[in-house]
């Protein structure tokens, strides 16, 4: 197979594990970073199985113009964070014509078609990672679970993609319902992440309070609501069986099913915290939770589907990453939480006894 032309978009866990696994399977690989981000990368490595593979001499550029100059290029890996996708596009928009088509690697159900406004639609190639990542420091990321990629079959490129991500050792594969596929990652992503960081407590915490774990079976089940109301199905990812979790959360009951998640999730993420709390640790002044339970939110509200609970998770932590309501107010106060959740009519008591 000819070798791909790839620039990545950023030089952060995704890009880095994408791009580099790229690069390490001898792709040519352009990395668009700001300066001083690309300054404090002193070496790129990917570590997999306990070994460490270097990334020789990797190529970095600051500005897009300096990407092009390189070009032209197959694909671009995007992997931005939620929030910054319409600036960065906004950035990228008198370039377009020039960029070549985007691989999605985002959460959340909705950049594809901000992606899509700037580029058009035959430009935008959805996609997912389920593989577990650790980023110890700049430039250098480690496997902690291989599980793989997802990416829509639906562009002339994607088999091309399937190909190279399979010889760079990333697991792909190909999805015939490429919403189908986002969604059910955001399904996954829900799981333990805002109640988490909203009260600053780890997963197997919140399995540990059958309470908050009502607040969680009741977030999922919103999401599968709006997802039947949309005509979306449940698919498995690489490595994970979503379509098993969905079946579970909708026909056993909480005594049962409470262990058994608990056992699921936090054996596959360890102590590690989700990402929402990882977000607000490091002072981040806005929060994918409005990309992710708001985006069942908004679809829920075009479809007609009711989703308190995952309205009062947006809105609670979407306040508390803009500083509007203070951290101490729900930090390890489970109580609080679950009183306000009750009090601002989130639908408490549609959720499962």
């Amino acid at each position: 197979m000819r070798k791909l032309r790839i620039l990545s978009i950023g030089a952060g866990a995704i890009g880095t594990y994408i791009g580099g696994s790229l690069a390490l399977a001898g792709h040519d690989v352009v990395f668009l970073e700001r300066p001083e981000t690309a300054r404090n990368i002193r070496e790129m490595s990917i570590t997999r199985e306990g070994v460490t593979h270097p990334i020789s001499n990797p190529i970095f550029v600051s500005s897009i113009e300096d990407a092009l100059a390189k070009g032209p290029f197959d694909a671009a890996i995007f992997a931005t964070k939620s929030f910054d996708t319409s600036a960065a596009m906004d950035g990228l928009a008198p370039f377009a014509i020039d960029l070549p088509p985007f691989v999605c690697l985002q959460n959340g159900v909705e950049n594809e078609t901000v992606i899509a406004k700037v580029l058009g639609e035959d430009k935008v190639i959805p996609a997912t990672v389920t593989t577990a990542i650790g980023k110890p420091g700049p430039g250098q990321v480690i496997v902690e679970r291989l599980r793989g990629v997802g990416i829509s079959n639906q562009h002339p490129l994607s088999v091309r993609l399937e190909s190279a991500f399979t010889g760079a050792g990333l697991n792909p594969k190909l999805f015939d319902q490429p919403l189908a596929m986002k969604w059910s990652k955001l399904l996954t992503n829900l799981v333990a992440n805002a109640t988490s960081a909203i009260l600053g407590i780890t997963p197997e915490a919140i399995f540990s309070n059958p309470a908050l774990f009502k607040v969680e079976i009741e977030s999922l089940l919103e999401t599968l609501r709006v997802m039947k109301s949309l005509g979306i199905p449940v698919v498995d990812l690489p490595g994970t069986p979503v379509r098993l979790l969905a079946t579970s959360i909708r026909r056993l009951p909480l005594s049962v099913l409470r262990p058994l998640l608990k056992k699921a999730v936090v054996g596959g993420r360890g102590d590690k915290m989700p990402s929402f709390y990882i977000d607000m640790q490091a002072g981040r002044k806005q929060s994918e939770v409005t990309y992710l339970n708001g985006a069942v939110v908004r679809f829920g509200e075009g479809a007609g589907v009711s989703t308190p609970v995952n309205r009062f998770l947006t809105e609670t932590l979407s306040s508390m990453a803009a500083g509007k309501i203070p951290r101490e107010r729900y930090g390890g106060k489970p109580g609080q939480f679950l009183a306000d959740l009750k009090r601002q009519g989130s639908g408490a008591q549609a959720m499962r006894e």
